[in-house]
């Protein structure tokens, strides 16, 4: 909660076809972390480990424009913990599984690791505009 705080707008995809556009997110940029960590250069892949045992992952490169975030309040009031507060993922441009909820840790990783659907079938991208749904 030390780090700088930033307001974003930003749709959420589920995987089960639906969408919910212009959601209001407070947050840290997940850019942030990174330049705080900074990972070594052989870093391409990001894993995040939940407090219930999920984990998913991402590629470096999908994760570190301006739009992935840590939320901590959605839409004025934070982030429920059955909505995965207190601190959640929010990745716009993936489906909403790569999105930890409940995040208790980010490893960033010189190889890729499946994550909790990834390695029952789902894609390692992720892409909702492509409905890139399953591997």
């Amino acid at each position: 909660m030390a780090l700088e705080q930033f307001a974003a707008t930003s749709d959420f995809h589920c995987v089960t076809t639906w969408s919910q556009f212009d959601m209001e997110w407070q947050r840290v940029s997940f850019s942030t972390l990174a330049e705080l960590v900074t990972p070594r250069h052989e870093v391409i892949n990001v894993f995040y480990k939940n407090y219930d045992g999920y984990s998913t992952n991402t590629t470096l490169d999908a994760v570190m424009d301006d739009d992935t975030q840590i939320a901590r309040t959605w839409n004025g009031a934070s982030v429920l913990v059955e909505h995965g507060g207190s601190a959640r993922v929010i990745i716009p441009k993936l489906y909403v599984w790569n999105g930890a909820k409940w995040l208790k840790e980010i490893i960033f990783l010189d190889r890729d690791i499946l994550g909790f659907w990834e390695v029952r079938g789902y894609s390692n991208t992720a892409d909702p505009w492509s409905e890139d749904r399953f591997s």
